[in-house]
């Protein structure tokens, strides 16, 4: 684990960046123009870009504290490699796709000092249009992912089934303005207490990039820990610009973390039984979103609805293909 060099700070900032140089100056500058009461670091690992993010952070904001990795280590080891260097009493990991409105962090401090059973805490994050973008989730099971293939929170978010499984953290289903215990908050914006990774041990390396802030959070949890929304603390999310904007990548890389992250804390047997849910489930959209865009229903998000529907089938049609039966290639989820 880190040892501390000189003085403890409140708070450390990760920001990992791959190719986004202009939401990552974007992101920079929200943090340093809106975040003033507290003592705090900004690290940036550059996974290896090929935009120019590394020569514009070290001429436009001198004072970050810059890693350059000669190859795209993914999310996970990134965000460890300022652990390892960070003198914060609490780490922020921060998507380069944000921007921190003002006194967000400050209040996100505040609060983790006031809650020492806390060990992590994810912010009110909204949409570039100020809409409010889901930041919690349920760990996964067998049941709530089906929901989630067939599109039944997202078509009919009201439905009795939607609400029972996953509807606590749907948007016009949860008060966003109170102070909650969560089960996981998203990496997007996610603040965890040093003393808990001290206890629970650094993001898992295993995991390339999406899931590995819900592993954290479970075994945070297991731990005794107490994960948290703080309304009181705002940032813009422009969503699935840090990641990357190829979506047939970004499906494959998703895949693969869940399934991993399945093997990890159910074992083999909910793994086999993923397979024909996520497929059935995939299915069953691909054969009732068409009928949904004839009748004129959200036809804006339906199109992209299907096309990721076609991409699950395929990532699935391919790991069959190369012997999908031998479940060790779900022991780590290093998708690149």
């Amino acid at each position: 684990m880190r040892k501390v060099r000189g003085k403890v700070l409140d708070l450390s900032i990760s920001v990992v960046s791959w190719n986004t140089r202009e939401l990552l100056r974007s992101c920079l500058k929200s943090i340093y123009e809106n975040t003033h009461s507290i003592r705090y670091e900004t690290f940036v690992v550059d996974n290896a870009s090929g935009d120019g993010s590394s020569e514009m952070v070290k001429k436009e904001f001198p004072q970050v504290k810059l890693i350059r990795n000669e190859e795209n280590l993914g999310f996970a080891r990134a965000n460890n490699q300022v652990i390892e260097k960070s003198r914060g009493r609490h780490l922020l990991l921060l998507n380069s796709d944000t921007l921190v409105l003002p006194k967000a962090l400050e209040n996100m401090v505040w609060f983790m000092n006031q809650h020492d059973q806390v060990g992590a805490a994810g912010c009110r994050l909204l949409m570039p249009n100020g809409n409010i973008q889901p930041s919690c989730s349920h760990f996964p099971t067998l049941s709530r992912l089906f929901l989630e293939e067939i599109l039944l929170t997202r078509l009919l978010p009201r439905n009795r089934i939607t609400i029972k499984y996953l509807g606590k953290y749907f948007e016009n289903l949860w008060h966003y303005d109170l102070v909650k215990e969560v089960d996981c908050a998203t990496g997007a914006c996610l603040m965890v207490r040093m003393q808990t990774i001290s206890d629970v041990g650094l993001l898992d390396e295993n995991f390339f990039m999406y899931y590995e802030e819900t592993d954290w959070c479970y075994r945070m949890r297991k731990q005794g820990w107490r994960i948290c929304f703080v309304p009181d603390a705002q940032v813009i999310h422009y969503f699935c610009q840090s990641g990357g904007k190829d979506l047939t990548l970004v499906v494959n890389r998703s895949l693969s973390s869940l399934y991993y992250l399945i093997k990890k804390h159910q074992g083999t047997f909910p793994v086999v039984m993923l397979l024909p849910i996520m497929i059935g489930g995939a299915l069953l959209s691909l054969f009732v979103l068409p009928t949904v865009y004839l009748v004129g229903y959200k036809r804006d998000k339906i199109i992209g609805a299907c096309y990721r529907s076609w991409l699950t089938i395929r990532w699935h049609g391919d790991k069959l293909e190369k012997g999908f039966c031998r479940l060790s290639c779900f022991d780590r989820a290093r998708t690149k």
